[in-house]
């Protein structure tokens, strides 16, 4: 199923006159985290929580600093030994730290990515920082798959990509039905990826040949 890249460029300050809300200050998110502490039925200004509210808040900052980054801006800075190497490159193994969007929980897994370029071919520290950048917002492994896939399609214009996520869901293990061990594959396979079975093939091997996942494989 084919998906368009949501959310790929940085979120733009949110003005009140302008149909967007206003951030709110670091003091109201921490008196938003008094709230939380009090509503679960513990005193915030107890001894262990006195100091919780602003840990919180600098912890969300690490989270979800994806907000803040543009992640084409990435992979713009490129290299010419595509030029020369036309096979397939790939990134297995990418450790995945996300949060759901439904319930603030963590997504932990990890991401593999492939590409065959058509003639640039960007560093790879570029491909996992992309995936963070991603990661590091509010999500939903589906279309966190199709955004890491759809914006390297986008930059870089290979010939095909491919991104397949082996995530565990804590929304799933920790709450809810409560079943751990349980792990979701999604994909994402785009160009030569989708079209040639055969290339489709090489990049499951190379990362392992992962079930089979959904969202375009």
């Amino acid at each position: 199923m084919d998906a368009a890249v949501v959310g790929t460029r940085p979120a733009e300050s949110m003005l009140t006159n302008a149909g967007r809300r206003q951030r709110p200050s670091q003091t109201e998110a921490e008196a938003a985290v008094r709230t939380l502490i009090e509503w679960a039925g513990d005193d915030p200004d107890r001894e262990g929580l006195i100091g919780t509210p602003k840990r919180v808040v600098r912890a969300y900052e690490e989270f979800f600093a994806g907000y803040n980054e543009d992640p084409v801006a990435l992979l713009e800075t490129t290299f010419e030994e595509g030029a020369v190497y036309d096979e397939m490159i790939v990134l297995r193994d990418i450790r995945l730290e996300s949060h759901c969007e439904h319930h603030i929980v963590p997504i932990l897994g990890k991401v593999h990515v492939g590409y065959l370029p058509t003639g640039r071919v960007v560093g790879i520290s570029k491909l996992a920082r992309l995936v963070e950048v991603f990661a590091k917002r509010l999500q939903i492994q589906e279309v966190l798959t199709s955004q890491i896939a759809d914006t390297i399609q986008e930059v870089l214009n290979p010939h095909g990509v491919g991104v397949v996520i082996e995530a565990a869901h804590q929304c799933m293990t920790t709450r809810g039905v409560r079943k751990p061990g349980v792990s979701m594959v999604t994909s994402r396979m785009l160009g030569s990826f989708r079209d040639d079975p055969a290339t489709r093939r090489e990049f499951l091997a190379m990362i392992g040949s992962p079930r089979s996942g959904s969202n375009g494989s």
